[in-house]
């Protein structure tokens, strides 16, 4: 039987949970992610837990934050009045926003609480700071 190396086209379902076991995410239910391991579009530990699997067979990868999507860092967080804000936005806690910077580069934020004149926004990945654990079930080489 088939068992993947790196150059091959595969098609898995996985689910992504934190230390706690809370899914951030899962392709269970949806379509399956479909890659060419090696290519560096996914996480090295990812495909490495899938080098050598046949169709059928399920491992896991343990990502140390360092290496999935890095430390949470504070300096990432900002306190902004609100009338820096467009009018057509009403902020709440959750609500992620696209800021655009005067060089026209964007950045993704997520604002993280709100008080009478201040939004607290934050830069940072929503995984950073995370170890992730991902299992993993090979559905097909293609």
């Amino acid at each position: 039987m088939a068992k993947v190396k790196e150059g091959d086209t595969v098609k898995i379902n996985y689910t992504g949970k934190l230390e706690d076991g809370t899914v951030f995410d899962t392709s269970i239910g949806r379509n399956p992610l479909e890659f060419t391991v090696g290519k560096d579009k996914i996480m090295p530990e990812f495909e490495d837990a899938l080098i050598g699997l046949s169709p059928g067979e399920s491992n896991t990868a343990e990502i140390p934050s360092n290496r999935a999507f890095g430390p949470y860092l504070k300096e990432l967080v900002v306190v902004v009045d609100k009338k820096h804000l467009p009018d057509e936005i009403d902020p709440k806690v959750g609500q992620v926003l696209e800021i655009k910077q005067e060089n026209e580069e964007s950045f993704i934020v997520t604002i993280k609480d709100i008080s009478d004149s201040d939004v607290t926004l934050d830069a940072n990945h929503p995984l950073a700071g995370k170890d992730l654990l991902f299992e993993i079930e090979l559905l097909e080489i293609l």
